[in-house]
């Protein structure tokens, strides 16, 4: 493109198209971003023609070889989140000198917390709710290094990952010790064999996962013949209903598998692991009351839920 002019300040309009401009990035091209916006394809390329001129940069490649972000747009992508969060922590702050909550509480959470019997999470969020009927929740189950990033960036103002290891710039606090066990299904051959080897393990074939996993955890894959893996829990209790694979799951995941004898724990006193999870936020981070009020109903749960063991 020719030479542009400095952009200035950017107004109501143009932050109105960097909003879209995100949102297409996210979903990967114009029409998957059609449902996530509400408006039309037409009005999101005309939205971004009208950001590509007012930037003087070309953001992106549209056409029949599909989307792709050029270089400066996905710089330009970079600099809107930086933006947007900037601006939220700006709103979060400006309401926190007012006596009640509002603004909005950004979550990452690792895959499949939810049937935890603990809850804590849920119960927070309700709680919080209670207390700031007009704050906004917004959670995104992504994995544990986006959520360390974007707790770092300042993009996400909290998450929920496996205690793994520690980051300087972020603060953790214990949330829940998650047991995991070696699971086949009905029909795999060693689903009515008692008991089981480790050699007879490595006969069959596993699934395994692909995300971090800590040292210990390692060991226990060791025995496993691995010739599948899975980059969620999800998706190794898909391999395992398949009936070719046998794969560790959470129990409280898993549980909804056993109790309708789809399947079973091998082994179970010897073929487990334990995962604790942790509260991140990050160190020194700008004054946000949502955020206070979010961790001290996590707190208050946390030390409730170890007074009644």
């Amino acid at each position: 493109m020719s030479k542009h002019a400095p952009m200035g300040l950017p107004g109501d309009a143009e932050l109105r198209l960097i909003r879209i401009y995100r949102k297409v990035v996210e979903c990967g091209g114009f029409s998957a971003a059609e449902v996530e916006l509400g408006i039309s394809r037409a009005a999101i390329s005309m939205a971004m023609k009208d950001l590509e001129t007012r930037l003087g940069l070309r953001l992106c490649q549209r056409g029949r070889g599909g989307f792709a972000l050029t270089d400066e747009g996905a710089e330009v992508y970079q600099a809107s989140l930086q933006l947007l969060a900037a601006m939220e922590g700006f709103r979060t702050r400006v309401n926190g000198l007012h006596a009640w909550l509002k603004g909005e509480l950004n979550i990452g959470i690792t895959d499949n917390l939810v049937s935890m019997p603990e809850m804590h999470i849920t119960h927070a969020l309700s709680a919080l709710k209670d207390r700031g009927p007009e704050v906004r929740i917004n959670i995104r189950m992504i994995p544990p290094s986006e959520i360390e990033r974007g707790v770092l960036d300042g993009r996400l103002h909290a998450g929920v990952v496996p205690a793994l290891k520690t980051l300087p710039g972020l603060t953790y606090l214990p949330l829940y010790e998650e047991t995991s066990r070696l699971y086949c299904a009905a029909g795999h051959p060693l689903f009515l064999a008692d008991p089981i080897t480790a050699e007879q393990l490595a006969e069959h074939d596993a699934v395994v996962p692909a995300y971090a996993q800590s040292p210990t955890i390692k060991a226990q894959h060791e025995w496993l013949n691995p010739t599948a893996s899975a980059t969620d829990r999800e998706g190794v209790a898909f391999l395992i209903l398949s009936r070719r694979f046998i794969g560790y799951l959470p129990t409280h995941y898993a549980e909804r598998w056993v109790l309708s004898r789809q399947m079973k724990a091998l082994n179970p006193e010897a073929w487990h692991y334990v995962t604790r999870y942790s509260a991140i936020t990050r160190k020194s981070g700008p004054p946000n009351l949502v955020l206070e009020a979010y961790l001290e109903e996590l707190n208050h749960l946390i030390s409730g839920h170890s007074r009644a063991r």
